[in-house]
């Protein structure tokens, strides 16, 4: 086994689609939500209350900026997948190129990584989430089954003086934080 993708454990029997190329020559790998998730637009929670305040230059609470950064936060939406591959390969999840232009959603940190050693972790085993924030101006309401971002599975590099990670992943999702 090279390289593939599983349905995890707490989903084996919610009838999940593995991940799959649209076309003959699509690079990445459609990924489906896992549920019925709804993202709502960041328009409607307060947030141009603290928008307001900056663009005036007036004083906002540190209440106030923490509820902008919670508002910002992306949310991860659950595919119920796990990939796994090469130790020299990444999974690298990417918007839907439809997604910005017809739903206002995207990835706010461009694209995401999957290590080949966040497959199994203990914490989630290696469930594939993908991180979105919705910029429309309504919730999105995103259906069971439906496209929600694409995998492309990549060789990477090296350098000659590479001592390796010296970390063992312990975790799931951002585990690699410090």
């Amino acid at each position: 086994m090279k390289r593939g993708f599983e349905i995890v454990n707490k989903y084996q029997t919610q009838g999940l689609n593995l991940p799959y190329r649209t076309t003959t020559h699509a690079a990445g790998y459609d990924f489906e939500s896992a549920t019925d998730f709804v993202l709502p637009s960041i328009w409607k929670l307060d947030f141009l209350k603290i928008l307001k305040l900056i663009r005036k230059g007036q004083q906002y609470t540190d209440e106030d900026a923490e509820k902008a950064r919670k508002i910002l936060k992306p949310l991860l939406v659950p595919t119920g997948i796990k990939a796994y591959m090469q130790p020299d390969e990444v999974l690298i999840l990417a918007n839907r190129s439809s997604s910005p232009l017809k739903h206002g959603t995207v990835l706010p940190n461009g694209i995401g990584v999957i290590d080949a050693d966040y497959y199994n972790n203990e914490n989630n085993e290696g469930e594939i989430f993908f991180q979105l924030i919705n910029f429309g101006l309504f919730d999105r309401k995103i259906k069971k089954g439906e496209r929600i971002g694409q995998g492309v599975f990549l060789n990477y590099l090296t350098t000659d003086d590479d001592k390796g990670g010296q970390a063992v992943r312990t975790g799931g999702f951002g585990s690699s934080d410090q």
